[in-house]
């Protein structure tokens, strides 16, 4: 069978390629088929974008970037580091409440345990903080990252003051969130489009 012309006709065998000779014989293609693999380029139509996003967009984020999840990360070790501290304060005030009547301990009764109760429930309050803005890392927008930058500034100086020796771990742990949420991967992943 000959097939004529090759620039004319667009059934015949890719420009290049002999028949015979080791070369494997091509069968015309039949009109409406789609291609078969092994076919050269250049015949049929160009793939189209896809039509999820907008054409030239870059692709949504699948993944948390490290530095977010490092983020999230901290934020569950406060929350340790809160249950404990919730725990201690709770226990001195119920200690120095026992120790009032005892005389030994009259220096250490005089200490108010209100106080120490106010510091319980400012860190069981700040430990609710922080397991809400680290459950709602992978679903939350750009309102949760200004959020969690500020618990990250809050937390670095309260760290200074009034919990200046007992805050070394919270003042690292602050910096690290707040930096890790504001830099371009924490806007990128926040800000990113939910499909």
């Amino acid at each position: 069978m000959s097939y004529g012309d090759p620039n004319n006709n667009p059934y015949g065998p890719p420009q290049g390629q002999q028949q015979g000779y080791g070369y494997p014989q091509q069968q015309p293609q039949a009109p409406g088929y789609p291609q078969q693999q092994g076919q050269a380029p250049g015949y049929g139509y160009p793939q189209a974008p896809p039509v999820q996003q907008p054409y030239g967009a870059p692709a949504p984020m699948a993944a948390m970037p490290g530095t977010v999840g490092a983020a999230r990360v901290m934020l569950w070790v406060i929350v340790g580091l809160q249950i404990i501290g919730v725990l201690l304060f709770a226990f001195a005030a119920v200690a120095i409440d026992k120790a009032k009547d005892d005389e030994a301990f009259a220096q250490i009764a005089d200490y108010p345990t209100g106080v120490l109760w106010g510091f319980s429930v400012f860190a069981l309050a700040w430990l609710v903080w922080a397991v809400m803005l680290a459950t709602k890392f992978s679903t939350g927008g750009n309102g949760l990252r200004v959020t969690t930058l500020v618990f990250g500034i809050l937390t670095a100086v309260f760290a200074l003051y009034p919990f200046t020796i007992a805050g070394i771990i919270h003042l690292v742990l602050g910096i690290l969130i707040a930096v890790f949420a504001g830099n371009s991967k924490g806007k990128a992943w926040f800000n990113r489009p939910r499909y």
